[in-house]
């Protein structure tokens, strides 16, 4: 027995000694301002999460921060995020039992998981760098403004921590050319672009796209600090993301201020919007539902009432998961100070940064937006209503002419997901998914590389990878290659990531040493563009050539006719 205790205490006293001896994990630290703020490392990484860059008073104008003064953070964690939408089909998906619970251990966090941590105080951003990265390291810098899948747009994005910057990061050092990567929050649905002639009045409008401009700013002022390179930023979205990347190359006349110098586009360009008003009838109706509307500054009304009562308010808009599906209750529009027009004049107008840029789409972008609203569109009388109706604000059968007829015939072979045949053929869900996908994607992407590929270097993608995804559990090849799907290309990491790096290191993707399959520019004489594929054969160039009258049409229209 006494040997036994023995034993014993002296396990006891090695495990305390090899306590104390071992090292303390190292934390990186960088100072801005006089203040220090205390990291993590990771994998070759360190990570800063979470650091504040600007006040966000509501439906107000965002502000930089001054200055940092003297005290010690802990940036080990993500900061709060931005409010998201939250709609009631939304929430009636995540609330079904066994998507519910599939979505909840999904290793995409859905801003409605606990641990999101929504706050009206959400501007914030993280930064990963190189393990060791200092101030002298001067590298060239990509800045992620992305919204989530599920609720694409300025509807609702997340805190990024599903797509961990330090993937792309260590990419980069394992490819020779280290990067640094910042993710930033912006406020999105209601809160960050209400539209209404109050909120034009007010000066207020787009209030989103203005808290990603002051992080730029916070970049510059800052980045130096990491180890970044604040004449080397490349400014790099998805979905509503890429749609902002857009925006902010046309607004200021083209003018960057310097704040970015490369752009990198997935899912989004120039969007047919027009003029703020167009938004009333949503600020309207969240007036009601908010019991401001006896205030005699609505607005004002709106800013002071509690945030449980607003945020129920704002719930309960259409979401993107709707009858109005890609017509989103709250968008970018023009407000005569962000954007002084809608932004596809603003691209004919050549108020455009004149910087290199990629863009690129998935092949069957439309299917997600059209699940749920293939219900109610269920014959060809209600497809024509509803596009006109709901899209095409002011049109008439006599304007779209036979636009449905031949281009969007009432044909499932003919429909999205694209190359199925009439696999999935339900009611009008694959004529929905090709028109919605090329309206708001497909035209503008085109459009937008055809009016500046001979001003500035450009490159398009084309993604058909993950047609036979299988999600939570589910095969999901109704959705073909869905919007967002070639997210997976880029946080694989994958060719994409590499082609990003390069990108983002010398504003060209292809690789210097000729490692990956040339990339060629792009032109209307040529046409040529990266297509990402499944299969043995992971990469072609082909010619962006597909439905071309069709995507024609649809522009024409736009212009015309804006959401």
């Amino acid at each position: 027995m006494l040997i036994a205790v023995i034993l014993y205490a002296a396990v006891l006293f090695h495990a305390a000694i090899c306590a104390r001896s071992r090292p303390t994990p190292v934390r990186p630290t960088v100072r801005l301002d006089d203040a220090m703020f205390i990291g993590k490392r990771g994998n070759m990484t360190d990570a800063y999460l979470g650091i504040k860059f600007a006040e966000a008073p509501r439906f107000r104008l965002p502000t930089l921060v001054r200055q940092y003064p003297r005290a010690t953070h802990d940036a080990s964690d993500f900061g709060p995020s931005c409010p998201q939408h939250n709609s009631m089909a939304v929430r009636s998906i995540v609330n079904y039992p066994s998507v519910g619970r599939s979505v909840a251990s999904s290793p995409m966090k859905a801003p409605w998981q606990p641990g999101a941590r929504p706050s009206e105080d959400c501007l914030n951003l993280n930064v990963w760098v190189p393990t060791g990265t200092g101030s002298t390291s001067r590298l060239p810098v990509v800045v992620v403004c992305r919204s989530i899948v599920h609720g694409i747009g300025t509807m609702s994005h997340d805190q990024f921590s599903s797509y961990d910057g330090s993937v792309i990061v260590r990419r980069s050092v394992q490819l020779g050319e280290p990067i640094v990567y910042v993710s930033m929050n912006y406020r999105v649905s209601a809160f960050g672009f209400l539209a209404g002639r109050e909120v034009n009045d007010a000066g207020v409008g787009n209030i989103g796209l203005e808290d990603q401009r002051i992080a730029l700013k916070w970049i510059q002022r800052y980045i130096t600090a990491f180890g970044g390179d604040p004449t080397r930023v490349t400014l790099w979205g998805e979905s509503a993301g890429a749609i902002s990347v857009s925006l902010h190359m046309l607004t200021n006349g083209g003018n960057t201020e310097g704040l970015f110098h490369r752009a990198f586009m997935q899912s989004g360009a120039p969007i047919p919007v027009g003029d703020i008003a167009y938004g009333q009838a949503e600020f309207d109706t969240l007036v009601a539902n908010t019991e401001c509307e006896l205030a005699a500054d609505k607005l004002e009304c709106l800013r002071l009432v509690p945030y449980s009562v607003l945020k129920a308010a704002v719930d309960k808009s259409p979401g993107v998961i709707s009858y109005q599906s890609l017509r989103l209750s709250y968008l970018p529009r023009v407000d005569g100070r962000f954007l002084v027009d809608a932004p596809q004049k603003l691209v004919l107008n050549v108020s455009v940064s004149k910087i290199p840029f990629v863009t690129g789409s998935c092949e069957d972008e439309g299917t997600l937006f059209s699940l749920f609203s293939s219900f109610i569109v269920w014959d060809d009388a209600h497809f024509r209503d509803y596009m006109l109706t709901n899209y095409m604000n002011g049109a008439n059968e006599s304007h779209v002419g036979d636009l449905f007829e031949t281009l969007y015939p009432d044909d499932p072979a003919q429909g999205s997901p694209f190359d199925t045949g009439s696999q999935y053929a339900f009611l009008q869900y694959e004529r929905l998914s090709a028109i919605q996908g090329d309206l708001v994607f497909q035209a503008p992407r085109r459009f937008f590389l055809e009016q500046t590929y001979d001003k500035q270097p450009t490159w398009s993608f084309l993604s058909k990878r993950n047609k036979n995804l299988s999600l939570v559990g589910y095969k999901v090849g109704f959705l073909g290659a869905a919007h967002g799907s070639d997210l997976s290309n880029v946080y694989g990491p994958g060719d994409m990531t590499d082609y990003l790096v390069h990108f983002v290191n010398h504003g060209d993707p292809n690789a210097p040493d000729g490692r990956l399959l040339g990339w060629p520019q792009y032109s209307v004489q040529s046409r040529h563009q990266m297509t990402f594929l499944d299969g043995d054969l992971p990469l072609a160039v082909t010619s962006d050539v597909y439905r071309a009258e069709a995507l024609k049409r649809l522009t024409e229209l736009s212009l015309r006719f804006p959401l």
